[in-house]
């Protein structure tokens, strides 16, 4: 692929994936392990949720750049800078077309958020731009040293990331039954589904070292 073409599966799969967590986020049967810490400082942290997702990447962004550049790149910044926005925005939208979807509903939302997530991340990795800042975190992590996996540090940072959201939305007040919206079945999904899926649309998209 051309580099245009490369920067435009990038931008598409971010905002793709973004539209994608707004229909998790509207499911509320769970999201990913990552949105799950996000939903955990939405609920501490006053600010918009478009504007956190880019402060706390930023962060993480930091930390790759401190121990290992290589891992970020253009499409890193777009990320860093478009995904939270594209959530917020789908969120909304959505919510104002389902204001009070029932559980039938809701199931489908969250099949579809599943496939659109996939799709979206696939788009992202076969422009072969740059990791997010949270996938650059376990990568580094992992070839930092050689004792632990990247698959091993990923669940890790899975794992704590799930118990971060947990903790941060029951210090802010929220009840048990409320929390199961971050954390829920989609958590699980999300960790056994998305690889079969990334692959499956994976292979049927151009590549970015495929011949234009």
């Amino acid at each position: 692929m051309k580099l245009q073409q490369r920067i435009l599966f990038s931008v598409l799969g971010v905002a793709v994936g973004g539209v994608s967590v707004g229909l998790f986020r509207v499911a509320a049967l769970g999201v990913d392990p990552f949105q799950s810490l996000m939903s955990g400082l939405e609920a501490v942290i006053p600010i918009r949720f478009g504007t956190l997702y880019l402060l706390v990447n930023a962060a993480l962004l930091l930390f790759s750049l401190l121990l290992d550049r290589r891992k970020i790149g253009l499409a890193t910044l777009i990320n860093l800078t478009l995904y939270g926005y594209v959530v917020e925005w789908a969120e909304g939208l959505i919510r104002g077309l389902l204001p009070m979807p029932g559980f039938p509903v809701r199931l489908a939302l969250l099949g579809l958020a599943l496939v659109v997530m996939c799709f979206g991340t696939a788009l992202y990795f076969n422009a072969d731009l740059g990791v997010s800042t949270y996938d650059a975190v376990s990568l580094v992590l992992s070839q930092r040293q050689k004792r632990v996996s990247f698959r091993w540090c990923r669940i890790l940072s899975d794992l704590v990331c799930v118990l971060a959201g947990a903790a941060l939305l029951r210090l802010s007040g929220k009840a048990w039954t409320e929390i199961t919206a971050s954390l829920g079945p989609a958590t699980l999904l999300t960790a056994f589904c998305m690889g079969p899926l990334i692959s499956f649309f994976s292979a049927r998209l151009p590549s970015a070292h495929a011949k234009s």
